[in-house]
């Protein structure tokens, strides 16, 4: 009786799995409908409904990772491809699933790690020509990524000399700048210096035109206008001793005929 249960059980489990595993199936193509028109966001949904149903379904896992990566949803995409190549063991599986890896990085701009993925495919799939076309077109982005990178850093390069001579520059010419109002400034100086000079030079004649103009005493002499003066002087004196000479003879003459008219 024990054993008519278990069978029971077992057979209805195997029922609820095949059911499972169908409504997984038809999501699945429902799923890859909508991802041949190009509809990848409902293909998703359809993918993840029928990875509900079934956990373990590398077809429904792998078809949502394209489905992910054909919306640029490139993280996400990444995750789901590298979750299965971490449980999968093989061979032709794994070596799309690295294709497919390499395909993510190439796309997020990660071309050296997109190169290594590449590789890895190849190494468990080695005859597969697309993905040595890829790997071929990712060392070339790569070479040209290299020859951008010497180019941009020439550029810096040539950039900052540039700027070190523009400065430099700058600073010869601002120290010219400063030498040429020194010497101008000196030239100026220098000419005020002369201009005073002169000037000095100029009041200098002016002042002995002048003494020139003046009349020169000789040591020992005097000039006509003092000796005209010192005549006048003698004359007067002269008229005074006269006066005064006169003067007293007549006053002689009265004391003498006084005398006289006394001695009648």
């Amino acid at each position: 009786m024990m054993m008519k249960k278990v069978s029971l059980i077992l057979f209805l489990i195997g029922i609820a799995f095949s059911a499972s595993a169908q409504k997984e199936r038809k999501l699945v193509r429902e799923g890859n409908d909508l991802y041949d028109k190009q509809d990848f966001e409902k293909a998703e949904v359809e993918y993840r409904k029928a990875l509900d149903k079934k956990t373990d379904s590398y077809e429904a896992a792998f078809n949502l990772g394209d489905a992910l990566f054909k919306q640029k949803k490139f993280d996400e995409a990444l995750k789901q491809f590298s979750d299965l190549a971490e449980k999968e063991t093989d061979k032709q599986r794994l070596g799309e699933l690295y294709h497919n890896i390499g395909n993510t990085l190439l796309s997020m701009q990660k071309t050296e790690e997109s190169i290594e993925a590449y590789k890895e495919s190849l190494r468990n799939r080695p005859n597969a020509p697309e993905t040595k076309y890829n790997l071929e077109y990712a060392r070339r982005r790569q070479q040209q990524q290299q020859q951008q990178q010497n180019q941009d850093q020439n550029k810096d390069q040539n950039k900052d000399q540039n700027k070190d001579q523009d400065q430099e520059k700058n600073e010869d010419q601002q120290k010219d700048q400063q030498d040429q109002n020194k010497d101008q400034q000196d030239q100026n100086k220098n000419q005020q210096d002369k201009n005073q000079k002169d000037q000095d030079k100029n009041q200098q004649n002016k002042d002995q035109q002048q003494q020139n103009q003046q009349p020169q005493q000789q040591p020992g002499k005097i000039s006509k206008e003092d000796a005209q003066r010192l005549l006048e002087a003698l004359q007067n004196d002269e008229k005074k001793v006269q006066e005064k000479v006169q003067k007293e003879k007549v006053q002689q003459q009265k004391a003498k005929k006084q005398k006289i008219e006394k001695d009648w």
